[in-house]
């Protein structure tokens, strides 16, 4: 396996957060500050320390890591085709690529290079797939789907497609391609100051130690602020209490329900406390026991009134009198109603049936037990006297008597006098009871002492017992409603009963500091109720303490997780079969090739923090730092050499693809980088991007110089889109026989407008045709004439060229002609009078065509010249 492969399996086993972290590192050799949070958060989140925005873990997929290169398999691209939805490039774009050689992609800046490139990366899985494929910005997102490509390949000589889809496994074939960029230059150039070189993959580890570096220091900071403190409890640790045992466990063995339990003491406790408090530091305990029944006793005495005076005018006995005068004024008003009818008999005085009547009745009644000894009231003799008016009574006055008794002993009267009789005596009781509790002066004042609220209760129930017996008289007798009798608002019993039993268990309490073991005792307990009471005072700082712990200990799992050395472990057995001599001595030898002679790849394998490499040291008088040394152009060649060198070792046969490689060098390393890449072409398939047109001669002039096949493709912006393929390359890279053909076609357009009888147009397109036609003069003098002994942009000066080289006088005319003409019309088009006529396109052929003729003649003398020379 690859040291990627080797990785990636490896930390299938490690804790998520470095697992994501590893994906992070994979697609990014630095870990930003917000990317340090994110792992932290997570890391926190493993060992219990919830995250509060429930961030997730990522980890690095299989289909991201590049399979293991094949050496047997040949994979040649021919083409990128089939392009959908990939930033602003034009739909269903084709970009063809030479199987054989070198391919340069020119495009100018904003053609759509990055475009190609990210796809690349994407598809070849490069580590750094950082940039994203964006769809294109111009369209409805809804309307745009992933991006996708199809890659024309050869395989060991066998034509086949590989369709690639963003976000979906790539084939494998095309992991073969290697990628390099001037993003990818980072993964090769160690960015910590000292420029060291670590195998590609190793500085993976590298990173995720710097990750645990960080973090470890940042949860042993927050550690070290969250560190609790015992200082608010201290003292109660020192004492011989339950108290004390369980704040001495913390945070081992107690938990934070013990310490609410402790904490808490219930009323009873309170007042347990309070009592011992008292009793313990009493000086005669046996009088104040004496003192406290004797009030116990008054109290009990004044609960028992209380009951009493309550049970008098209870809701039970209101409420059964109040039912019996409700009994006793039916039956009244019955025994009335039979009354009424009575006293309507003729003949009877007035009142006669009456209450008055009624007690006349009952007296002649008794009287008669006297007055007629023998005889039952009303049956007497006729010839008997009358018990009331003692006249004789006759016939018609017996029937009176009888009629009378018969009114008298009537049912509804009965009833009337029964009911009345049953009301009467709980009546009385009522009215009659004596609801004084006595509570008064002293009584008031003791139990106010002792407990106030009682003693209100007390007072209180008093003045409701009065209003309460009044009112039930004054609604038994009518004058009042029942349901304006008071109720009762508060009952002192309970109250009196606690403070009565409280008395007497003080007075127990008291009785037993006589027995110095149940002092003792009792000692014992009122130490252990006060620690409990003080444990209450500081609850909130041992719970905050306790949960400190607790959190602290999690970060103590955190920082054990973020050790480093089994990752330095790991590091060292993969620098054992990577970091080699072999290796060095590629690397050594890309440098001398890329004319970095001063920079020297030493073997020391190392792991100081999980960091396995190769040191460079530079061999320059007086030292320094090499951060403070190498300039951008150097790290960028040193980037390359270390590209090259991996490759060349990684024993595959793919192709490289490389984006604008140059970037940051200077004219003289570019040379170095084209010859260097010129030579890769001959073994392997080079693909390279670039907008430097400079870049694009020297790579054509080595890969003359070399034999090899060089083909240049350039994109650019059309209506369609960005990164658009064209045959036709910019005029400033043709050759002298390539610009006779381009101008030969822009005549074709000033025949066509000059027909078409547009003079201001044709007039613009003669003027720029002229513009071109001078600089295919001046580059036909570099290439023919000078036969290339002297080129713009050259490295040098070719002087075994200048064999077939001669310049004439006829050759001085003939450009003195040309370019005087040509510079005569090219400027001649700005000029807003004066101007002159336009040269018929007929007049532009023959001007063409002279440099063609001219450019025959030179080449044959050239070849001429150069047999005779030897």
């Amino acid at each position: 396996m690859t040291i990627l492969q080797e990785i990636h399996a490896w930390s299938k086993g490690l804790a998520r957060w470095q697992q994501d972290a590893i994906a992070k590192l994979y697609g990014d050799r630095t870990l930003s500050a917000a990317d340090l949070d994110h792992l932290y958060a997570l890391a926190k989140s493993e060992v219990g320390i919830p995250d509060p925005e429930s961030r997730q873990a990522q980890r690095l997929e299989d289909t991201e890591v590049a399979p293991k290169v094949d050496p047997s398999r040949l994979v040649l691209l021919t083409a990128i085709k089939d392009l959908q939805n990939v930033n602003a490039l034009a739909s269903g774009t084709c970009l063809p690529i030479s199987r054989t050689g070198m391919t340069v992609i020119y495009g100018e800046n904003g053609a759509g290079k990055s475009g190609y490139s990210r796809v690349f990366k994407h598809a070849c899985r490069a580590r750094d797939r950082r940039e994203s494929i964006l769809p294109d910005a111009n369209l409805e997102p809804s309307k745009c789907g992933p991006a996708s490509a199809v890659f024309e390949a050869n395989i060991d000589g066998e034509a086949i497609d590989l369709p690639w889809q963003v976000g979906a496994e790539s084939p494998a074939p095309l992991s073969d391609i290697s990628i390099f960029d001037s993003h990818c230059a980072r993964a090769y150039i160690d960015n910590q100051g000292d420029f060291a070189y670590a195998p590609y993959g190793l500085d993976i580890l590298e990173g995720l130690v710097g990750a645990c570096t960080k973090l470890k220091a940042r949860a042993t900071a927050e550690k070290a602020a969250n560190a609790p403190s015992d200082a608010a409890y201290a003292v109660l640790m020192r004492e011989q209490t339950e108290v004390a045992k369980k704040l001495v466990g913390i945070p081992a063995r107690t938990k934070a329900e013990d310490i609410e339990a402790l904490a808490t003491l219930s009323e009873a406790e309170v007042a347990r406390l309070e009592l011992l408090n008292k009793t313990l530091t009493e000086t005669d305990p046996k009088q104040k026991a004496l003192a406290l029944r004797q009030k116990a006793s008054r109290l009990g005495d004044l609960k028992a009134r209380a009951a009493a005076a309550a049970d008098a005018v209870s809701a039970e006995r209101v409420t059964a009198l109040q039912e019996l005068v409700h009994k006793s004024n039916v039956a009244k008003s019955a025994a009335e109603l039979a009354a009424r009818e009575f006293k309507a008999t003729p003949g009877q005085l007035p009142g006669t049936g009456g209450e008055e009547w009624k007690a006349l009745f009952e007296a002649a009644r008794a009287f008669s037990t006297i007055s007629h000894a023998g005889h039952a009231f009303p049956s007497l003799p006729t010839e008997a006297a009358c018990p009331l008016c003692q006249n004789t009574l006759g016939p018609e006055g017996l029937a009176r008597l009888l009629r009378f008794d018969a009114f008298f002993q009537a049912a509804a009267e009965k009833a009337a006098k029964h009911a009345r009789e049953a009301a009467a005596a709980p009546f009385l009781a009522i009215k009659q009871a004596n609801l004084d509790l006595m509570f008064r002066d002293a009584l008031v004042e003791e139990l106010t002492e002792i407990a106030p609220a009682v003693a209100e209760a007390c007072a209180a129930v008093q003045e409701v017992l009065k209003a309460r017996q009044q009112a039930v008289v004054h609604a038994a007798s009518g004058k009042l409603g029942w349901e304006a009798v008071p109720k009762f608002t508060a009952d002192p019993q309970l109250g009196l009963a606690e403070v009565v039993d409280s008395l007497l268990s003080q007075a127990k309490t008291l009785d037993a500091t006589a027995d110095e073991k149940l002092k003792s005792a009792m000692a014992a307990e009122r130490i252990e109720l006060d620690a409990r009471r003080r444990l209450g005072e500081v609850k909130t700082a041992v719970l905050e303490a306790m949960t400190k712990h607790a959190y602290c200990h999690k970060l103590q799992s955190c920082i054990d997780g973020m050790d480093t050395r089994s990752i330095s472990r790991k590091s060292t057995e993969l620098s054992r079969t990577t970091a080699t001599q072999e290796l060095a001595n590629a690397l050594n030898e890309e440098l001398k090739l890329l004319k970095v002679h001063h920079l020297q790849v030493a073997m020391k394998s190392e792991s100081p923090g999980g960091r396995t490499q190769f040191k460079l040291t530079l061999q320059l008088p007086g030292g320094g730092p090499p951060a403070a040394i190498l300039s951008e152009g150097e790290q960028r060649a040193i980037a390359i050499a270390s590209f090259m060198a991996e490759i060349r070792l990684g024993k595959g046969r793919g192709g490289i693809v490389l984006d604008d490689p140059v970037s940051s060098l200077d004219h003289r390393r570019r040379w170095e980088v084209a010859e260097r890449l010129v030579k890769e072409s001959l073994a392997r398939q080079v693909i390279i991007f670039t907008h430097d047109i400079y870049f694009l001669l020297i790579l054509e002039q080595k890969a003359q110089e070399a034999a090899t096949a060089l083909t240049k493709n350039y994109i650019r912006r059309t209506a369609q889109g960005y990164g658009v393929y064209s045959e036709n390359l910019p005029f400033d890279v043709l050759g002298t026989k390539d610009r006779l053909g381009r101008l030969r076609q822009m005549l074709v357009a000033v025949r066509k407008t000059a027909k078409e009888g547009d003079e201001e147009l044709q007039r613009q397109l003669t003027a720029k045709c002229y513009g071109h036609l001078r600089l295919a003069w001046e580059r036909c003098i570099e290439e023919v004439l000078l036969n290339g002994a002297v080129q713009r942009f050259g490295e040098g000066v070719a002087t075994l060229r200048l064999k077939g080289v001669t310049v004439t006088d006829g050759d001085y005319s003939e450009i003195y002609a040309g370019m005087t003409k040509c510079s005569k019309f090219e400027h001649d088009a700005a000029a807003t009078v004066g101007r002159l006529p336009v040269p018929e396109p007929d007049e532009l052929s023959e001007d063409i065509e002279r440099l063609a003729n001219w450019r025959d003649l030179l080449d044959k003398r050239v070849k001429e010249v150069a047999k005779t020379r030897g």
